[in-house]
């Protein structure tokens, strides 16, 4: 499996690297250079741990998902294994974090199952939180009203189908249909379950609060980006555009929301009034302390992982037999 992570970061790195070249072209590389110069440079470790405090406020979700579900761990192999969920942060709406059920099932025993839905609640709740802000802020700054609207009906439509059984149930059935699928009825039920348990409106309501307050540490960490470099910028305006580009970078479904999510970071700070060759700097900055440092606290972790319980290898048959 370490091997596989490391051939797919190669490759999300060498995207990553192309777009932000491509943005660099779009600014002015020379400007782009100059504006990182002229970065208060004292700033860097309060972005990263602004950043850090984000992962753990989200900690706290994962414990309290684990606890709901009946799951124990020690509370440093609980750490652990979150911060080892980090190294799939560039994938597809970051599901790919389902592996830390993986890893908890070589620690405890959990089948996959059981935990794999925490996964799917926390990014549920993340985006959730982040389209409330976009919302607010959308018809606060008169743009994006439409977009953001779209985005929350969609969830409330999510939050009642998962709810509600004799919607989701058919939805459920015809999935089950589908060739390989089938066979896999009991554990899909399992999945079901587990997810409706976790997005109750009490955990819901609970957990949507905490992914605010984890997700403004990095909004925080946006604000001082951009006043490093020099831009008078506007916290609520900041705000409202940081959690929009991640909203629309999650819709994307594209690794970490790469190109989506850094063009509208751009966007919205040169339609705020940013010089263009400042946005494309601090989208850089702000991109490199959030999303590619949690890959590297992933990667550190993983490591420490694999050292205390062994090497992390998982072939189809495991896999299959875990969940």
């Amino acid at each position: 499996m370490v091997e596989k992570l490391k051939r797919n970061l190669l490759w999300m790195i060498a995207v990553a690297g192309a777009l932000y070249v491509g943005f660099a072209i779009y600014g002015d590389y020379e400007r782009v250079a100059a504006a990182f110069a002229s970065f208060s440079w004292a700033l860097a470790p309060a972005l990263l741990g602004l950043a850090f405090l984000n992962y753990v406020a989200r900690f706290g979700k994962w414990e309290y998902y684990l606890r709901t579900l009946g799951v124990r761990l020690n509370p440093r192999d609980s750490f652990s294994i979150f911060l080892s969920g980090l190294v799939m942060s560039v994938s597809p709406g970051k599901m790919g974090e389902v592996v830390k059920s993986y890893l908890v099932k070589k620690v405890n025993g959990t089948p996959i199952r059981k935990t794999a839905p925490i996964v799917f609640a926390e990014r549920f709740t993340d985006f959730l939180a982040l389209a409330l802000v976009s919302l607010v802020g959308a018809f606060a700054f008169g743009w994006g009203r439409q977009i953001a609207v779209i985005v929350m009906i969609g969830f409330l439509v999510a939050v009642v189908v998962v709810s509600t059984p004799r919607l989701a149930k058919p939805f459920i059935g015809l999935t089950l249909k589908l060739p390989v699928v089938g066979k896999y009825g009991a554990q899909i039920d399992a999945l079901y379950e587990n997810s409706r348990e976790l997005l109750r409106l009490p955990h819901l309501s609970a957990m949507t609060l905490l992914s605010v307050v984890s997700w403004s540490f990095e909004c925080v960490a946006y604000f001082l980006a951009l006043r490093g470099f020099g831009f008078e910028a506007d916290f609520f305006w900041t705000t409202f555009s940081y959690s929009f580009a991640i909203v629309l970078g999650a819709l994307s479904m594209l690794p970490g929301g790469l190109g989506v999510t850094e063009g509208s970071l751009t966007f919205l700070a040169v339609r705020n009034g940013c010089d263009p060759n400042v946005a494309v700097a601090a989208t850089f900055l702000i991109r490199a302390a959030t999303l590619w440092f949690s890959v590297v606290v992933g990667v550190v972790a993983v490591a420490l992982y694999q050292r205390r319980f062994g090497k992390i290898i998982i072939e189809d048959k495991q896999t299959e037999g875990a969940v």
